[in-house]
């Protein structure tokens, strides 16, 4: 693959050294000609125009994403973002008094507040003790689990750590006990190989803006589909029963897909935005997009530790992460993200660390320039 035509393509890499793309990944050249070529067909023949049509659209998006995922394109519904979707599970799973939910120490919000509702209807939230490896986190885990346990709800990638989730142990575990299997895989979608049914995952939501290179306000839904019956739609709209385009006479069966979680008239500019952003990815291919953001998550991780840096993925290193979160003894976390943005390097601080991800668009020179920025002075 030809690294520095990706380089090329992204107008980001003019004004910044983009390094947070597990927190919003910008678009490349092949969205503004896409969308252009969108809306310069809309503004001429609106909902009419066929160059980008709903359906097909939607197809599109969907057959690309279960085909990442390896699930079926019905289990998939397109909504808003990673919260929606776990307001969507937690919602309508039918949980009752003294059941448990199980949370992620540290997690993301959007996996913590959806769940908080429960609380008022007797369920507990429980929390499993974020380790600093997988093998230690199935560890804590076991210890949390208890025989009400209904749901473990955790993300696929720790947001603040970079560490991989142990997602296919988890997932026997949960068989063999009667647990929900919840995922947020906002972090992971993209970036680690997921595969939901072959690991027990019967829920999962994620946004589209990561490592897939959507836009802001997308996400998607995935319900395995002998748990479509079991959710209980908290909403529903024209787009919710069958036949949706038939509005008269009103219908109460509901559509046989994930796709009634939709419910109603969607963002179709992002729809437009995030198919152009799959099929970008496919044609590089997602396991050399995988293999590429891990080898320059390395390249930035080496060229640290040579500067005395504490990297979170060093007490994992047989779970290859995209993430760079670091430290260095007797450095302040804030003078040095005060550094970065001076030079127009773009990271996020979590939990008083540093935090890197790299995506395909970046460059080695760009990563070597990051370090020299950090060097002890």
């Amino acid at each position: 693959m030809n690294w520095e035509e990706v380089y090329r393509n992204f107008p980001v890499n003019t004004e910044y050294v983009w390094l947070n793309n597990c927190g919003v990944a910008p678009p490349g050249g092949h969205i503004l000609s896409a969308m252009g070529d969108f809306f310069g067909d809309y503004a001429r023949r609106c909902i009419l125009g066929e160059r980008e049509t709903y359906p097909a659209v939607r197809g599109r998006i969907k057959a690309i994403l279960a085909g990442l995922l390896g699930c079926a394109p019905e289990e998939l519904a397109l909504i808003h973002n990673t919260a929606e979707g776990m307001n969507f599970i937690s919602h309508g799973l039918s949980l009752e008094p003294g059941d448990e939910v199980v949370l992620l120490e540290n997690e993301y919000p959007s996996n913590v507040y959806p769940w908080r509702h429960l609380e008022s209807r007797g369920v507990a939230l429980r929390t499993a003790p974020m380790a600093e490896s997988p093998e230690e986190f199935l560890d804590g885990l076991t210890a949390v689990i208890t025989p009400r346990t209904r749901v473990l709800a955790l993300s696929a990638v720790h947001w603040c750590s970079g560490m991989p989730l142990p997602l296919e142990a988890v997932g026997r575990r949960c068989r063999s006990a009667g647990i929900d299997l919840v995922v947020d895989g906002a972090q992971g979608v993209g970036l680690q190989p997921i595969d939901v049914r072959r690991w027990g995952i019967g829920f999962m939501a994620f946004s589209a803006w990561k490592w897939l290179m959507g836009p802001l306000g997308l996400g998607v839904l995935y319900v395995a589909r002998e748990n479509l019956e079991r959710l209980a739609p908290v909403f529903r709209g024209s787009e919710s029963v069958v036949r949706p385009r038939e509005y008269l006479p009103y219908r109460r069966e509901l559509d046989p897909t994930a796709d009634r979680f939709t419910f109603s008239t969607a963002n179709f500019n992002d729809w437009v935005y995030f198919k152009a952003a799959l099929e970008y990815l496919q044609q590089i291919g997602f396991d050399a997009v995988r293999r590429r953001i891990f080898e320059l998550c390395e390249t930035l991780s080496a060229g640290l530790r040579r500067h005395g840096y504490r990297l979170c993925a060093d007490r994992f290193p047989a779970w290859p992460t995209g993430v760079a979160v670091c430290e260095r003894p007797g450095s302040d976390t804030a003078e040095l993200m005060a550094r970065l943005k001076a030079h127009a390097v773009v990271a996020a601080e979590r939990l008083g660390r540093v935090r890197f991800g790299p995506h395909i668009f970046n460059s080695e020179e760009q990563l070597a320039h990051v370090v020299q920025i950090l060097a002890p002075r």
